[in-house]
C-alpha cells in the first residue's frame, strides 16, 4: 500500500501525524494512505508560496502563458493515466473521467489566453495633460479547497487561472481520491512552473481552517456542500479575504407537452445517472407538465435505467460505476427508503445490487421515483446518487415556481420545441446555468459557472472571466506631466473636467 504525499516547494513531503485510507470503490479494498496536513505543514506551503510570489508575479504575461501551453501539452499527452487514476479512486467510468478531464484542458486553453484578458484600460487626456488607466494586479497567495467528484476538472476550474494572473496557489484537494489530481499537479512543474507557485497538501476540516485562519492566504476558491460552503464564506470574510464558494444543488428538468420525448429520455438518462449522480450538475428532479407527459416518461425510462451497465469503473463499455465511498452508497440508500416512507411510488428500486467479482464494491443501481412531491425529504435535498424523480405539475407557470421556490438555484433545464416557452422559462427562472433542450449547461471555458440562492455564497462565479476578476484587483491610475513652461496655481475646489 502506497503512501501518497503532499507537494511542497517543488518537493514529494510526508506529514508524520494524522492520516486518511483510500478506497478503490470497485473492489472495497483500501489501496492507499494519504496524509492529513497539520498546521505546520500548511505554514510550510504558505510560507513557499509567499516566497516564491515577487518573481512569479513580475513573469511577463505571455511567459507565464508560455508555461499553460506546455502544461496543456502534457495533460493531453497523459489523458489514459490520468483517467485511470480517476476512475480506481472515484468509480467513475474511464470514458467519464476522461471527459472529465477535457473539460479541465478547457480552462487551461483560456487560461493561455492571459495576455489578452489581463490587458488592462487606458484612456489619454482625460484632462489637460492627464492620462488614466488601470490594470489587474494578483492578490498574492490564494488557495482551492475541491470536492472527490471531480478530481481533476474543479481544480482545473482553479489554479490555472489563477496562476496565470500571477498568483501562487496552495491547494487542498479531497482526500478520497487525490492521486489524480497530484499527478496533475506535477505535470504542470514539468511544464516549466517554478517551486513554491503551487503547493498540494491533502487534509481535512483542520486543513481547511488553517487556510482560513493563515493572514497570508488573500482568497479562498470552494466547491462542495452547501453547508461547508457557507461556513468557508461566513469565516474567510470576516477575516477580510475574497471567497467563492460553490454549493449544493437539486437540478429539475421541466418537460413540456410539446417535447422530444425519445431524446429527452436520452439526455435524462445521462443527466441523472451519468457518474452515479455523483455531479452538482446532475438532473434529479423531471418536472412533467400534465399526466400524459408523466406517464410516457416513465414508461419510456424504466426499461433504461433497468438496463443500465454497472460495473468496475476501470471496465469499458459500461453506464455507470460504483458510488465513491460505503458511507455514499449507504447514505443514497437511506434516501430511498425515506422515499418510500414518505409515498413517493418507487418505480425501479436500484438497492442490492452486487456486481460478479466486485462483490464488496460500493454499487448501487439506478433508482426512479414518480409522484414525488415538494414536501418530501428526496425532492428538497440533494441526494448526490443515481436516483431520479418526477414531479407532476398541470402548467409551465407551476413548473417555474415549484423552482423558483427551492433553496437552491444551480442549474436547470426545459425540453421543448416552443421558443415562446424557452424564452419565458430563460428569462423568468431564478437559477444561475439554464439549459433549452441540454440537460447539463456547464458553461464551455470562456464564460463562467455558478449559481444562485444557495448554491453560490459569494459576487463571482468560477473559471472564465468572472474567475480572472477573482484572482486579481484593479489598480487605477491618473498621470499628469505638467509642461515645463505653464505653471499653474493651486486649486482647492474638487478637479473635474468642467
Amino acid at each position: 500500500m502506497s503512501l501518497i504525499q503532499h507537494l511542497i516547494n517543488g518537493e514529494l513531503v510526508n506529514d508524520s501525524g494524522r492520516s486518511a485510507d483510500v478506497y478503490n470503490p470497485s473492489t472495497g479494498q483500501v489501496i492507499h494512505q494519504v496524509p492529513l496536513a497539520s498546521r505546520e505543514t500548511i505554514q510550510q506551503a504558505i510560507d513557499s508560496a509567499k516566497a516564491a510570489f515577487p518573481a512569479w508575479r513580475n513573469t511577463p504575461a505571455a511567459k507565464r502563458a508560455q508555461v499553460m501551453f506546455r502544461f496543456k501539452q502534457l495533460l493531453e499527452q497523459n489523458e489514459a493515466r490520468i483517467s485511470q487514476l480517476i476512475s480506481e479512486e472515484h468509480g467513475k467510468t474511464l470514458e467519464d473521467a476522461a471527459g472529465e478531464l477535457k473539460r479541465g484542458i478547457e480552462n487551461v486553453e483560456y487560461a493561455c489566453s492571459a495576455p489578452e484578458i489581463l490587458k488592462g484600460e487606458y484612456s489619454r487626456n482625460v484632462g489637460p495633460n492627464i492620462d488614466a488607466w488601470s490594470d489587474f494586479q494578483p492578490l498574492g497567495v490564494v488557495a482551492g479547497i475541491t470536492p472527490f467528484n471531480f478530481p481533476a476538472m474543479v481544480p482545473l476550474w482553479m489554479y490555472p487561472l489563477a496562476i496565470v494572473c500571477g498568483n501562487c496557489f496552495i491547494l487542498k484537494p479531497s482526500e478520497r481520491d487525490p492521486s489524480s489530481t497530484l499527478l496533475i499537479a506535477q505535470l504542470l512543474q514539468e511544464a516549466g512552473l517554478p517551486k513554491g507557485v503551487l503547493s498540494v497538501v491533502h487534509g481535512d476540516k483542520g486543513a481547511v481552517d488553517a487556510l482560513i485562519e493563515a493572514p497570508e492566504v488573500k482568497a479562498l476558491s470552494f466547491v462542495g456542500s452547501t453547508p461547508i460552503a457557507e461556513y468557508i464564506y461566513s469565516e474567510a470574510t470576516k477575516r477580510g479575504k475574497r471567497v467563492q464558494a460553490l454549493g449544493g444543488a437539486k437540478n429539475h428538468a421541466v418537460l413540456m407537452p410539446d417535447a422530444d420525448l425519445d431524446n429527452a429520455v436520452s439526455a435524462l438518462m445521462g443527466a441523472a445517472y451519468g457518474s452515479c449522480g455523483e455531479r452538482c450538475m446532475a438532473i434529479s428532479v423531471a418536472v412533467c407538465v400534465g399526466d400524459q407527459v408523466a406517464d410516457a416518461l416513465i414508461a419510456k425510462l424504466v426499461p433504461q435505467v433497468k438496463a443500465l451497465k454497472i460495473g468496475a469503473g476501470t471496465s469499458c463499455g459500461l453506464d455507470m460505476g460504483p458510488l465513491v465511498t460505503g458511507q455514499a452508497r449507504d447514505k443514497v440508500s437511506g434516501y430511498i427508503e425515506d422515499g418510500v416512507s414518505a409515498g413517493a411510488q418507487l418505480v425501479v428500486d436500484g438497492r442490492g445490487l452486487s456486481v460478479a467479482g466486485h462483490e464488496e464494491g460500493f454499487f448501487l443501481g439506478g433508482s426512479l421515483f414518480d409522484r414525488v412531491t415538494p414536501e418530501m425529504r428526496i425532492y428538497k435535498e440533494e441526494i448526490f446518487g443515481p436516483v431520479l424523480c418526477v414531479v407532476r405539475v398541470n402548467s409551465l407557470e407551476a413548473a417555474m415556481q415549484l423552482i423558483n421556490d427551492h433553496e437552491y438555484g444551480n442549474g436547470t433545464c426545459i425540453f421543448t420545441r416552443d421558443g415562446e416557452a424557452a424564452r419565458l422559462f430563460c428569462d423568468e427562472i431564478e437559477v444561475g446555468m439554464v439549459g433549452v433542450n441540454v440537460p447539463l449547461p456547464v458553461p464551455v471555458a470562456y464564460h463562467s459557472f455558478g449559481g444562485w440562492k444557495r448554491s453560490l455564497f459569494g459576487d463571482l462565479h468560477a473559471y472564465g472571466p468572472d474567475g480572472v476578476r477573482f484572482y486579481t484587483r484593479r489598480k487605477a491610475i491618473t498621470q499628469r506631466w505638467p509642461q515645463r513652461a505653464s505653471h499653474e496655481a493651486s486649486q482647492f475646489a474638487f478637479p473635474s473636467l468642467s
